[in-house]
């Protein structure tokens, strides 16, 4: 299989402090990759790493199979990035700044430029001067930059950064619409664990510069599916009421869970049922693990 970024056992040190510890990443054609951190926690020097910003100091990284070497060595023009803060000409105009970005991609259709601002809701702004724009308005230029020559490619930086929660689900809405109408592979580092939990189809998780697990889809599919919690006075009573009743339960610490989605969308019937047995629940809740609390587990026990 070709991967879109693969690395091996690699490594970043600077001085005492190794930031980026034999990671090992296999980012897969097409789809959306998150890669979640601490701050700290080596995600910016693992992104600069792929991108040939810094060189490693062991190990090596392939981008859209093409092993990133010294002195820009690497397929560029098939990645688009947005790594830390965006950075512009402050005294040129939204349109001149995107413009320049056109002309250094060769891309010859003049048009590309007003397509991408009219995409990213940067049209109004065209005249305005980068230096005065808000730092969620820079981000979306920064996004423009990144987008303008269509790349196979995306590696972004906490691509939401300094966006308000309207433009964030723009951005979500861009993104997804990227993966799944063009086939663009995005890898993106973010700290927004809501955000990343709607979009990724992937995850993996880096702490203290390892990289300590990756989640598939099926995975990821399994943490944010529901669950429904009992608890009753006769522990044993209810279980033998709701397997009588056709459920499977699994129990623990005085507490009956459901997985099966007809529980979790009717907890009025489980209620029913207990209640009936003459055993009426005193707690029943449909709870859902989020991607924060499987995070916070995860570096946790580490």
């Amino acid at each position: 299989m070709t991967f879109a970024i693969e690395t091996n056992q690699l490594s970043k040190r600077f001085g005492d402090v190794l930031a980026v510890d034999s990671v090992n990443l296999h980012v897969r054609q097409g789809e959306i990759y998150g890669f979640l951190g601490l701050n700290g926690a080596g995600k910016t020097t693992t992104i600069r790493t792929l991108l040939g910003m810094i060189s490693p100091s062991a190990g090596n990284a392939k981008v859209l199979g093409q092993e990133v070497g010294p002195h820009g060595h690497g397929p560029w023009d098939r990645v688009g990035h947005l790594v830390e803060s965006p950075s512009a000409y402050p005294e040129l105009t939204v349109h001149e700044n995107l413009e320049i970005t056109r002309r250094l991609h060769h891309i010859t259709d003049s048009d590309a430029t007003t397509r991408i601002m009219e995409r990213l809701a940067l049209a109004s702004y065209a005249s305005r001067k980068a230096g005065t724009l808000s730092m969620g308005n820079l981000q979306r230029l920064g996004l423009a930059r990144a987008l303008l020559h269509e790349p196979e490619l995306l590696i972004l930086d906490e691509p939401a950064n300094g966006l308000d929660p309207a433009g964030v689900i723009e951005i979500r809405n861009l993104l997804e619409s990227l993966a799944s109408e063009k086939g663009i592979t995005i890898f993106m580092s973010s700290h927004i664990l809501t955000e990343v939990n709607r979009l990724a189809t992937r995850i993996g998780i880096i702490h203290k510069g390892r990289l300590i697990e990756e989640l598939d889809a099926d995975q990821l599919e399994k943490l944010r599916a529901k669950r429904l919690e009992v608890q009753v006075r006769n522990f044993e009573g209810a279980q033998i009421s709701l397997q009588s009743a056709g459920y499977k339960l699994t129990t623990q610490d005085k507490t009956i869970t459901l997985e099966d989605d007809y529980a979790t969308e009717h907890p009025d019937e489980i209620a029913r049922i207990l209640v009936n047995a003459g055993n009426p629940p005193t707690r029943l809740a449909v709870e859902q693990q989020n991607l924060e609390e499987h995070f916070m587990q995860i570096i946790g026990g580490v």
